[in-house]
């Protein structure tokens, strides 16, 4: 595997230990798989704005800084792969998240800056989608900690003096001089989203210390550029509570926060059962409702969104030696980051976050293995999570004006529905079928489904498509619209772990 995500080495909301027990083997035939039979209906009555942008990441270190350019030292347009950077494009990604770490972090000593290896990714992905990426400091420079590498205490002015000098560099004319030598971004677009440290709850950095952290740096970055807007926090998994609390209540006045984000993966132990890492799927929702609740304490943050700015199947990583991560056993790559039990998981979790009023949802990362990426980070090759990131984002597009429909859906357990009215009177459906088949599955198939979406209530459609991604799916090429009838009800037969999109115009 090439990118590692930093710091998410404890165990996740919802994450359980998959336990064996012994018993006497049935010799009996295992019964057939049973089909699961859904009717949902769709209503007229919206429930509100449905606001969800998707979007996806990178984390620019020595691991990572040559998926766009084969040399980083003669990195320039000219030289970054075309096929590469147009596969971004063509996801539509909405402030696409750069994390800075390793040698990602351009100054290495007091005064010794070189930003080769950032800007390596940061430049292409600046000439992408929305222009408009988040930079995210997600570490400090280690000389800049009392023990070095983010252990002891952290140097705060120190800190706010290199967060300036990263915004002068790219966001003004001129740059800044260290050393009798000037460094100033080679590109033409500035960076305005900025986040400040990454998961502070497990990096060494307690919920007070965060607030004053921020209440520092954030006021001195907006003095070099006072259009600059922020993202805080940046939280692991579940642990909302206290830093949020503390946060809203320590914040100084006029201080910005322009988003609060988190962080959710079903688990960090890839022997958890497929049924198991389903299950966690409503905790994240809950828990942006929690945040939101947190905030209203303070009347400054009461309209501030929350994004989640990582969220994949599992947390673990190789941390040398073929050692896991988060439990100390043998690391065994986690499949299901790009087989059909993304199709079904990433649109559940898509539904569920943006029903509770999540305004971004972003997949770590985008170049990475079978478990983590949306392309091979060799081959470059798309996966089956690309597509799936890739039709979310086309049928949801961000600040389309989109309103939620209510629907009834009587198998929450096994379906999720997430209807939706656009302003020119289409509708879109989109329906994940996450049924798992056997308590025991991981990486299973899932179970048939047969489903009737009756659209009566919507009055009638000229034409209908459907678009659908399962373990039939070419992660090549993707899968491609069909037309359907658009007469209510809607049959479906959805094969296994797998989603549809039903477009009606």
């Amino acid at each position: 595997m090439k990118p590692l995500a930093l710091g998410l080495i404890l165990l996740m909301l919802g994450v359980f230990t998959a336990c064996g027990g012994g018993g006497m083997a049935s010799t009996d035939p295992p019964p057939p798989p049973r089909t699961v039979n859904a009717s949902i209906t769709v209503d007229r009555t919206n429930n509100g704005p449905f606001n969800l942008a998707m979007s996806t990441s990178f984390q620019p270190a020595e691991w990572d800084d040559t998926f766009f350019c084969s040399n980083i030292n003669s990195c320039t347009p000219q030289t970054w792969s075309t096929a590469r950077t147009t596969l971004l494009s063509n996801l539509q990604p909405h402030r696409v998240r750069l994390q800075t770490v390793s040698q990602g972090v351009p100054e290495s000593g007091l005064n010794t800056w070189d930003f080769s290896v950032l800007d390596a990714v940061a430049q292409p992905v600046l000439s992408t989608g929305d222009h408009s990426p988040e930079m995210q400091l997600g570490w400090a420079p280690s000389f800049l900690w009392s023990q070095g590498n983010m252990q002891g205490t952290l140097d705060v002015q120190a800190f706010a003096a290199y967060a300036q000098n990263m915004v002068r560099y790219y966001n003004t004319p001129s740059g800044f001089t260290a050393n009798g030598q000037t460094f100033q971004s080679p590109g033409q677009y500035p960076i305005t989203w900025w986040g400040i440290l990454n998961e502070p709850s497990i990096n060494n950095i307690s919920d007070t210390q965060y607030v004053q952290i921020y209440n520092t740096v954030v006021p001195q970055m907006q003095a070099v550029d006072p259009n600059l807007k922020f993202v805080a926090i940046e939280l692991c998994c579940d642990s909302e509570s206290p830093y949020v609390p503390t946060f809203a209540a320590n914040l100084q006045s006029g201080v910005p926060v322009d988003a609060v984000a988190a962080h959710y993966y079903s688990t960090c132990n890839q022997k958890d059962t497929d049924q198991q890492l389903m299950n966690t799927v409503p905790g994240f929702a809950s828990n942006v409702q929690r945040i939101y609740g947190y905030m209203s304490a303070n009347p400054s943050l009461s309209n501030v969104p929350v994004w989640i700015t990582e969220n994949n199947v599992n947390a673990d990583f190789d941390k040398g030696g073929g050692i896991s991560a988060c439990n100390g056993t043998a690391f065994v790559t986690d499949d299901r980051g790009s087989s059909a039990f993304f199709a079904a998981w990433r649109p559940y979790v898509f539904s569920q976050v943006g029903k509770a009023g999540a305004q971004a949802l972003y997949h770590w990362g985008f170049d990475a293995d079978k478990q983590f990426g949306e392309l091979d980070y060799t081959s470059a090759n798309p996966q089956l999570s690309y597509w799936v990131d890739y039709w979310l984002g086309q049928m949801f597009p961000a600040g389309s004006g989109q309103l939620l429909l209510q629907s009834s859906n009587p198998d929450t357990s096994d379906i999720e529905v997430l209807p939706v009215a656009n302003p020119d009177g289409s509708v879109v459906v989109m329906i994940s079928n996450h049924a798992v088949a056997s308590t025991t599955d991981n990486n299973g198939a899932g179970l048939t489904a047969d489903i009737s979406i009756d659209t009566s209530a919507l009055g009638s459609f000229a034409s209908a498509s459907e678009v659908v991604i399962d373990s039939s799916t070419n992660a090549g090429s993707g899968p491609s619209p069909a037309s359907v009838s658009p007469a209510s009800p809607i049959k479906l037969s959805m094969n296994g772990y797998s989603v549809a999109f039903i477009k009606l115009q």
